[in-house]
């Protein structure tokens, strides 16, 4: 049976987990890889929204097993809150529909400190992270001297980790704090350590070997989703560096996340909007900032799950499509909030840049020369009609088809799955990737 990675195309915030919810359907086991709680899936079924940071979009279908994969960072009190919040919605009743890789590192008070400070000591070079310790929490992972989950159920070995690794924090929190002109966080070793024990217990039910779990679902020929969190263009070695972020979130890392073999990965679904959207700094180069930018922010409802900020917004760029259809080795797209350009009397298409005079359609690997680059659009006609009621691709209007068409042609790779609206179902799903 087809195993399937879905990521986004974009800089995130694409509708992963729309498009997760609706797989999870002909899935049996969901995998979230990479990435902590910097990450806001939005789900909205029967009228109710749910956001989810750490939890894999499937939990709300029963039956279904999610896992949280060994290359996520967790912050404990976060996803404690979402599962007592999905509890309390009569979701996640049976503690064996969720399994926390006992290899996931875990995100302490200081990563959270650290990653705020630094941000405001960069001053107007801030690279726009959310503040939730992600980063530092993978510093220290790849620094070796990180608390992983399984660190939790066992008081010694935590008390161990945090009184080796708080000197040294506090001393670089000190130094941060002066930088940024703030006031230096203080930190209890024992506090800490009181405080995560009582998570770990807690979470201890949850707590295994995701690795081994989904070698054997894997050999039983069970349907694995690996969801991916953030988008391609921020991944940290193929994004638009330094304004990523700290993980890898291209297809390949499903596998290293996860505890697979590549072999185990059939087909990748790639996410994007039907525009462009944007958090935080760095090269944005079909960024709307008048009326239809506004517009677009306004009806797409464009406002982070995690943080709230307003999402920038553009015109699709499918330089951009190009170049995640090829890192990632897309087998299809799903183009979202296509309802969202109802209305518009025109539609503009990036298909290439032009840089120093010179035409290029490939995404400039120099991060000054992305901000220098001028989009080179192609005109299309937009639709009046509303897109709530589409559930074949016969049912979109004509302007709609021939755009969707068009997003095809200049990327390469066959659009999917079109969605028309919030809701689950209010999407058009073309092809199934789980149907051989």
């Amino acid at each position: 049976m087809p195993n399937v990675v879905v990521v986004g195309a974009q800089w995130g915030d694409e509708g992963k987990g729309k498009v997760v919810d609706l797989l999870t359907e002909h899935a049996q086991v969901v995998v979230r890889f990479q990435g902590g709680n910097n990450a806001g899936h939005t789900l909205v079924v029967g009228g109710t929204k749910t956001v989810l940071h750490l939890i894999p979009s499937g939990i709300l279908h029963g039956g279904k097993t999610c896992v949280i994969g060994n290359g996520c960072v967790i912050d404990p009190t976060v996803l404690m809150k979402e599962i007592d919040g999905l509890r309390a919605k009569n979701h996640l009743q049976d503690p064996g529909q969720l399994i926390i890789s006992e290899h996931a590192h875990v995100i302490l008070p200081w990563h959270k400190h650290l990653d705020g400070l630094r941000e405001k000591a960069r001053g107007g070079s801030a690279i726009g992270t959310t503040g939730r310790g992600i980063g530092p929490a993978y510093e220290d992972k790849i620094e070796r001297r990180g608390v992983r989950v399984r660190d939790l159920l066992d008081v010694e070995r935590l008390r161990r980790r945090v009184k080796d690794r708080l000197p040294s924090v506090l001393e670089e929190l000190a130094n941060v704090a002066r930088a940024a002109k703030a006031e230096e966080p203080l930190l209890d070793a024992e506090a800490i350590v009181s405080e995560y024990a009582v998570l770990g217990s807690r979470l201890k039910e949850f707590v295994g070997d995701s690795s081994l779990f989904l070698a054997e679902q894997i050999r039983k020929g069970a349907r694995i989703l690996f969801e991916g969190a953030q988008g391609t263009l921020l991944d940290v070695d193929h994004g638009t560096y330094p304004y990523v972020t700290s993980s890898n979130t291209v297809a390949g890392n499903a596998a290293v996340g996860s505890g697979i073999g590549p072999t185990a990965i059939d087909r990748v679904m790639g996410i994007t909007k039907a525009y462009t959207t944007r958090v935080g700094g760095g090269p944005f180069p079909t960024e709307l900032h008048e009326e239809i930018g506004e517009r677009l922010r306004k009806v797409g409802d464009e406002f982070g799950a995690t943080t709230g900020r307003p999402r920038r917004c553009g015109w699709l760029d499918t330089v951009v499509l190009r170049y995640a259809a090829r890192v990632n080795g897309l087998w299809g797209l799903a183009l979202t909030k296509m309802d969202v350009l109802s209305g518009l009397a025109t539609l503009q298409l990036c298909t290439g840049y032009e840089l120093d005079g010179k035409q290029v359609t490939e995404l400039p690997g120099e991060l000054e020369d992305l901000s220098r680059v001028k989009p080179i659009y192609e005109e299309m006609p937009g639709w009046d009609q509303s897109l709530a009621g589409a559930r074949t691709l016969e049912d979109l209007p004509a302007a709609a088809l021939r755009y969707v068409r068009r997003v095809e042609e200049l990327v390469g790779v066959p659009v999917v799955c079109i969605s028309v609206g919030a809701e689950r179902g209010e999407t058009i799903l073309i092809s199934n990737p789980f149907r051989t």
